[in-house]
């Protein structure tokens, strides 16, 4: 975990418990990490519910919920897979907010996308939403880049929900 990520785990744990919102992951990319870096927080457990390392498009589909169809379309690296993925974290551990990855580490391409290229999916009462990034580095920089970005926009996600009682 890097320094950076740290940090932001810390903000990401206070705005939930802040707002007393439960968190899920679901994590292709990064593996757990994102669930890990926010587990290594002092009071996560106030917010975490819980996490799904879907790697295999079969856990994507029959964990998730995400639909084959679209898994077969457009591949495992794509923003409708990330979304349908952070929503199916968010129903499969009752939470409040989802939050997922999925992106291509390398060495190879995958699915047709480049290295480097990173979907964040989100999911809460708001809506869906998922966000396209393009890293460099080696395999390791890009899944640590990817779950610090998959942090920011947890913080931000927790800022857009109301509070709950």
């Amino acid at each position: 975990m890097t320094a950076g990520a740290a940090v932001t785990a810390t903000a990401a744990v206070a705005a939930a418990i802040g707002k007393n919102l439960t968190v899920a992951t679901a994590e292709s990319l990064t593996a757990g990490m994102v669930a890990a870096t926010l587990a290594n927080t002092p009071g996560a457990s106030g917010m975490l519910q819980g996490g799904v390392i879907a790697y295999q498009n079969s856990v994507k589909a029959g964990v998730l919920g995400v639909s084959a169809e679209l898994l077969a379309a457009v591949g495992s690296v794509d923003g409708a897979v990330a979304e349908a993925m952070a929503d199916g974290a968010r129903r499969a551990c009752g939470a409040d907010v989802g939050i997922s990855t999925t992106g291509v580490a390398g060495p190879e391409p995958h699915d047709g996308k480049t290295v480097g290229t990173v979907f964040i999916g989100v999911a809460s009462d708001a809506g869906v939403a998922s966000f396209q990034y393009l890293f460099s580095g080696d395999r390791q920089s890009i899944r640590e880049q990817a779950c610090e970005a998959a942090l920011e926009r947890l913080i931000v996600a927790v800022s857009d929900v109301g509070y709950r009682s």
